[in-house]
């Protein structure tokens, strides 16, 4: 391995775009401490570090989470990516039930193109939009105990900051697109990647200030190094885990040509629905002690804390809202009647299974019972870094990069990432990453 990626800097057009790439995220992390004008960061600061102790218990922390920090000092990178995450979900789940959208998903690479910029447009919607909402919720001083962290609060200060925060949002999705194009691996997962591994230094700091003052013993930290290793094997196991359908395809004879005849097959993934299903579920069940914090309401307090992160309450609807949304999500991105249909025009057949409905509830019998295990998986991964900080009476920041979204997300992007790496590597006769067998993206 080491090997292969001394080789990757042997090629000049594979050595430009990581070099592309890297410069590209240097930008994107000196964006985050760029602050927004007319905002208190440090008393913006100490109130999320509040909130962090708390273990991140509103929708302020998945966005900072995602952001690299940048919500906590609401700076012009402060909404992250995050709009053009919603707006993609957006788009696909209106591309099943609006069919003009479904009809240009089926156009191809026309059509690809005009649903992006479709996509860009929603961005910008929901950026000026959160922004709006942020810039209402940073001028009461009620939100943080009294403190003013808003100067000079009014239209001014609130079309600056939807300007401010927009233009940032725009200029990373600009950003992602630069990646795309002339770098290596997706930009957009890959901006998120990079916001959550900049976090490890401070919890990697946390860990060292722990065992100093003996608050850390160092058999917990080497149980905690396994616990970590243990889990990245689990996440790669089930991220790359797929049930592979037989395809055989019918031999036709054209005149003095012969097509078709050959044998492939269809990849249905144990984890189909990657880590939207978490993002669902935390958005859903963070959303209670999100108005709790915006609006003095005892009934909103009292479910709020009954939702508290850690409880068991919370541990059992937060697993059970990701199992249902796992089959959601599945279900609206692989539709098996459009792929039994697809076979059946092209001849295609699976053995021992007639061609057309017989095929897609086949297809769907399959995906139903391979879900399970993955929508498992991902509540159990989900809920871990809470159990590991109650349990073991560790830091969340640190018990964080022992599962949730951050560690399937590094994950997944950093395999697709390899992959094409590997790619490209083996195009050039160099070897790849593993001897033996290919790494695996997630699409």
């Amino acid at each position: 391995m080491l090997k292969a990626f001394s080789n990757t800097f042997k090629i000049p057009d594979l050595r430009k775009k990581i070099l592309f790439t890297l410069g590209i995220f240097a930008i994107y992390r000196v964006g985050a401490y760029i602050p927004t004008p007319g905002i208190d960061s440090a008393r913006l600061a100490q109130y999320f570090d509040t909130v962090a102790k708390a273990q991140g218990g509103t929708l302020f922390g998945i966005m900072n989470m995602f952001t690299g920090g940048a919500m906590r000092r609401l700076t012009v990178f402060a909404l992250g990516i995050m709009p053009y995450i919603s707006a993609s979900i957006i788009l696909q789940l209106l591309t099943t039930v609006v069919p003009a959208l479904e009809r240009l998903s089926k156009e191809g690479e026309a059509g690809r193109k005009k649903i992006i910029q479709y996509t860009r447009y929603g961005t910008i919607v929901l950026s000026i939009v959160q922004a709006f909402f942020i810039s209402l919720w940073l001028e009461n001083p009620a939100h943080f105990q009294g403190q003013q962290i808003v100067q000079f609060v009014g239209w001014p200060f609130r079309l600056l900051t939807i300007l401010t925060l927009t233009t940032g949002t725009a200029f990373i999705m600009w950003l992602g697109e630069q990646i795309q194009e002339y770098g290596i691996g997706n930009g957009i997962s890959l901006i998120i990647t990079v916001g959550i591994i900049s976090r490890m230094p401070t919890a990697v700091y946390q860990v060292i200030f722990l065992l100093r003052r003996g608050q850390m013993q160092p058999f917990l930290l080497l149980l905690l190094a396994g616990i970590m290793v243990a889990v990245i094997v689990a996440v790669i196991l089930i991220t790359q885990g797929q049930r592979r359908i037989p395809v055989q395809y019918a031999r036709r004879i054209i005149g003095r040509k012969i097509y078709g005849g050959q044998s492939t097959y269809i990849p249905l993934r144990v984890n189909q629905a990657g880590v939207i299903p978490i993002i669902f579920a935390q958005s859903l069940i963070l959303f209670p002690a999100t108005l709790a914090g915006l609006m003095p309401s005892q009934f909103l307090q009292n479910l709020a804390g009954s939702l508290n992160p850690g409880g068991w309450l919370y541990i059992i609807l937060y697993s059970g809202l990701i199992i249902f949304f796992t089959y959601f999500y599945t279900a609206i991105t692989f539709n098996p009647i459009d792929v039994a249909e697809n076979m059946r025009k092209y001849g295609g057949f699976v053995p021992g299974i007639r061609p057309g409905k017989p095929t897609a509830q086949y297809f769907d019998f399959i995906l139903t019972r391979i879900t399970l295990p993955g929508a498992i998986f991902l509540a159990i991964i989900a809920v871990f870094p809470q159990l590991i900080s109650s349990w073991l009476n560790v830091p969340f920041l640190i018990a964080s990069f022992l599962g949730g979204t951050g560690l399937l997300i590094i994950v997944g992007v950093m395999l697709d990432t390899m992959r094409q790496i590997e790619s490209q590597l083996l195009m050039r006769h160099y070897e790849g990453f593993m001897k033996k067998g290919r790494i695996r993206g997630r699409r």
